[in-house]
């Protein structure tokens, strides 16, 4: 899609994407970010578009027991019935891209692509800038938002802006019309290789970089100004809260590393046939080494229970000599799927990772997430397996 500016949010306290559940957790509480103490807002309402935190956020137990418990609504737009939807207390079906028109593209492609809506849209599902454009006149500034334009016009108004700036620089584009009759744009690939720092690299004088010296930096004053004891102004190593070389191991012996998924993006279509086929008796598949899978009386195709004081999941099994002995590697995305969502701590059953993973800020400079930074143990399950209802509709009542 292409962005456009539609002004400033008046809300300038910025909220670390990683503290989401410790921001409803601390109405008014302070935090460090990134050279300022700030102050977390008491959330009453959320309004949820676009992502969805039950996939990249940590600590999944903690958050919904905040996600219950402090804001008074809560709203989502959603295409899909997965965990957002779930937990939430409105949810405004948004259509898919199936279902509207629409501009691929981005600074980082060569092509700009026409997506055209294949179909209408499915029941009472409306686009997300018809549903914004509809709230925005119940609070009285749809003209202010809408700038008197549908989403059709923001599309050739987008386009037309896109087209100018690529004038600038030489590429010329066909006119809307003749782009969207066609579904296709390629723009030529460049006549020399990108190179980084270029400009710098050939007059770092003339050609400063945007930090304090102009220069390429390794220390940080500004940084070091802080004083903060988890991220001083230079590159330094600190012994995270949960590794291989802590005393932890004793409990929880192996290292999870909870990478992005080859079988969707993020946790957007888990619920397609590619992301369906590549699970083991329904679960997302985690990897083991083949020592620490015999060592558990584990073998491929098993389902396990994977735990720590955080919460536990399961997950199915494969065996490979090319993960580490002692990591165990279970990829994000699998759709929160509780055993029972009235219980808290209940059993992940469809093996969503986080809700094993830590949520602690990385440093008092960024805070950001620390998925990676979790120890696990894991052990055969026994018994009949849970039906995994992650996909499963919602239950309709009449009008």
């Amino acid at each position: 899609m292409l962005f456009r500016s539609q002004g400033q949010n008046g809300v300038k306290t910025p909220i670390p994407v990683a503290r989401i559940t410790d921001m409803l957790e601390n109405p008014n509480g302070q935090y460090d970010f990134d050279g300022k103490v700030c102050t977390y807002p008491d959330i009453r309402l959320i309004y949820w578009a676009g992502g969805n935190p039950f996939h990249h956020h940590q600590d999944l137990n903690r958050m919904v027991r905040a996600w219950r418990s402090k804001p008074e609504t809560i709203v989502v737009n959603e295409q899909y019935w997965n965990p957002a939807a779930k937990f939430a207390d409105i949810v405004l079906p948004a259509n898919t891209m199936l279902e509207r028109d629409d501009i691929g593209s981005s600074n980082r492609d060569r092509h700009m692509i026409a997506m055209k809506r294949v179909i209408d849209p499915v029941a009472e599902s409306r686009s997300d800038y018809d549903i914004f454009s509809e709230l925005s006149g119940k609070l009285g500034v749809k003209e202010k938002f809408t700038e008197g334009r549908n989403e059709a016009a923001w599309l050739r108004h987008m386009y037309d802006v896109a087209r100018e700036r690529a004038k600038k620089i030489g590429i010329e584009q066909p006119s809307f019309e003749a782009f969207w009759s066609e579904g296709l744009i390629e723009v030529p690939a460049p006549l020399e290789p990108a190179v980084m720092l270029k400009k710098f690299r050939e007059d770092p004088v003339a050609n400063k970089l945007p930090t304090p010296s102009g220069k390429i930096e390794i220390t940080s004053p500004t940084i070091a100004s802080f004083h903060y004891d988890d991220c001083p102004g230079h590159p330094a190593w600190f012994a995270p809260v949960e590794w291989l070389g802590s005393p932890l191991t004793k409990k929880y012996p192996l290292h999870l590393m909870s990478h992005q998924p080859s079988t969707k993006l993020h946790s957007q279509y888990d619920h397609g046939s590619v992301s369906v086929a590549s699970k083991i008796q329904g679960r997302e598949a985690m990897t083991l080494h083949p020592q620490d899978a015999a060592a558990r009386g584990i073998k491929a195709g098993d389902v396990v229970r994977v735990f720590n004081d955080r919460g536990a999941c399961l997950a199915g099994v494969k065996i490979d000599d090319g993960v580490r002995q002692g990591v165990a590697v279970l990829p994000t995305g699998a759709w929160f799927d509780p055993l029972d969502v009235t219980v808290d701590n209940s059993l992940e059953k469809h093996g969503n990772p986080n809700v094993l993973t830590l949520d602690k800020g990385t440093s008092k400079l960024t805070q950001g997430c620390t998925a990676h930074t979790t120890l696990v143990e894991v052990e055969l399950f026994k018994g009949e397996l849970p039906r995994v209802t992650a996909f499963d509709p919602p239950a309709f009542t009449s009008r």
